[in-house]
Order: C-alpha cells, then structure tokens, then sequence
C-alpha cells in the first residue's frame, strides 16, 4: 500500500469533502479511517485535509503547482473503487 500512496512530486495538497453521517459518504469514511495514517506517514510534509459538511456529495481534490486543481467525484464508489480514484490522482504529474 505503500508505493500506492507515494504522492507526485508537483501535487501541493490533498483535500477530501464528504458528508460526516450519511450513507453516500460511508465507504470515503471507510476508506480514510483505513488509509489516511499510512498517506501521511509517507507525505508528512504535504497537507492532507479533511472538510466534513452536511449532505454533501464525497470528492477528493488535488491541488498542483501553480495552482492547478484536479476534482474526482467519489459518489457511488466502494472502498476499493475509492482507493484506486485517489491513487490515481495523487500519481498523476498535472491537473
């Protein structure tokens, strides 16, 4: 899991929005209970936030160098799906 977590070297800052009860957020809880202390512990210098609001749909946000942001959607998707979205995005090189 490690090596899945390895953040690119232009990505500034991780920022997961989800809600704190509901269902629709469930598996992104499950999923940052799960892999958020391994995430920083292999990034312990890049922020990785968590904004929690009533009803709100489960994204996960990348912000780049120069200010570029990269949004993925995380409605509808298990834990696994989850994980590979993130692991996805935290590899890419650019928004």
């Amino acid at each position: 899991m490690a090596a899945k977590y390895t953040f690119a070297q232009g990505l500034k800052e991780l920022r997961f929005h989800l809600c704190q009860t509901s269902e629709h957020s469930a598996a992104a809880r499950s999923f940052l209970l799960r892999s958020y202390p391994t995430m920083k512990k292999h990034n312990p210098v890049t922020p990785i936030l968590i904004r929690e609001a009533l009803d709100v749909q489960p994204k996960v946000w990348a912000r780049f160098e120069y200010g570029k942001e990269k949004v993925v959607p995380l409605s509808g998707l298990d834990d696994k799906g989850i994980e590979s979205k993130v692991t996805e995005l935290v590899s890419s090189q650019t928004a």
